[in-house]
């Protein structure tokens, strides 16, 4: 049987064990005997770090959240972090990833994973180790599918918040604000925004005025709904100014989002005179089971991965499109990241239901 690699990497989202049952049990129809690599790429290099995955492995995982590879973020090996001569310097080491797939035998690794994940991939792949994307991030924010798994579990976790803080904001008069997930997107407080209620977005794409989601607040209380509700993106950010940072990166890791929530929060308190409170879902929106969508997904997503392979069509990633799983090439999927569509039929019914993007 021809030996076919698997990973996961980047952030976790729901959806993942379902991936890799997936791929597992369609592997056997076209002759795959399937080793998963723990931890991201880190695996490779790691002499513990390859498994074989059987029908017995993936017993009883659909429902899990996580990965049972494991994940990592930050394992790029074009720029890994590594210690000479008693100095912390950055090195490419991608070569040793390639030499490795090969004394592995792998004909080619299906990879899962966002942006940053499937760009090395496809980096990977121009150097010969043959790849195969599955797209995977709850931000929504590749593009070349129509959805990425992970998604639509974040925004029934979001959902489901913002309806708890519902009912505590209207009992004690407050504004209530959730701060989530979406560094460049803001998919996740459109939509949960949308099926929780919310009478405030602010999402990155349109940056916001103060006093307009001040505005909206005090319209409502003048209008004897003494409460608020504001869904606010980790990306959002006023117009000309800048967003929040929980903490600045470096050469090697992005800087870290947080915080624009507690920003916006001490305004509208001192400026509506209203109490408020912020709530910032941070990780919950990555974890638990996944919905049975994302394991709808999930599941035809990564049958189609091991098509891909089986076909030899490497370099391109498995999508959703119109309602029907196929495939696109991955240098096309991460060309254009996908954005919320300002002008379209969401953000119009929003705005025409009411709802303020404070702008």
């Amino acid at each position: 049987m021809k030996k076919l690699g698997l990973l996961t990497g980047g952030g976790d989202a729901p959806g993942l064990n379902a991936v890799i049952r997936a791929v597992v049990k369609t592997a056997p129809n076209y002759d795959f005997e399937i080793l998963g690599i723990r931890d991201g790429f880190d695996g490779l290099l790691d002499p513990a770090g390859i498994i074989p995955l059987e029908s017995e492995s993936v017993r009883g995982i659909l429902p899990q959240g996580g990965t049972i590879l494991g994940t990592a973020n930050r394992g790029n090996p074009f720029a890994r972090e590594v210690e000479i001569d008693g100095q912390m310097q950055i090195i490419d080491i991608s070569d040793q990833v390639v030499a490795r797939a090969k004394e592995l035998g792998l004909v080619g690794i299906i990879v899962v994973g966002g942006d940053g994940t499937l760009h090395i991939s496809q980096e990977l792949n121009e150097k010969g180790c043959l790849t195969v994307g599955v797209p995977k991030t709850i931000d929504n924010d590749i593009g070349g599918t129509d959805v990425s798994f992970g998604f639509d579990t974040a925004i029934n976790t979001a959902m489901e918040a913002l309806d708890r803080l519902h009912t505590t904001a209207e009992s004690h008069h407050r504004v209530m604000l959730l701060e989530l997930m979406g560094r460049d997107a803001g998919f996740i407080s459109l939509h949960a925004g949308l099926a929780g209620g919310a009478d405030v977005i602010l999402i990155p794409e349109i940056p916001f005025r103060y006093d307009a989601i001040c505005e909206k607040i005090v319209h409502r209380a003048e209008a004897g709904r003494h409460f608020s509700i504001v869904a606010a993106a980790e990306g959002a950010h006023p117009a000309g100014g800048e967003r929040v940072f929980a903490e600045l990166g470096d050469e090697l890791h992005v800087d870290r989002l947080g915080g624009i929530g507690n920003v916006v929060a001490r305004y509208v308190e001192q400026a509506c005179q209203m109490e408020t409170r912020v709530t910032v879902l941070g990780h919950l929106q990555r974890g638990g089971s996944p919905t049975a969508f994302d394991r709808w997904l999930c599941t035809r997503l990564g049958g189609e991965a091991v098509r891909l392979a089986a076909s030899g069509s490497w370099g391109r990633m498995s999508a959703l499109m119109g309602g029907t799983v196929g495939s696109v090439e991955m240098a096309e999927a991460l060309a254009v990241p996908k954005r919320v569509n300002v002008e379209g039929d969401a953000v119009q019914t929003a705005r025409e239901m009411g709802i303020s993007f404070g702008d």
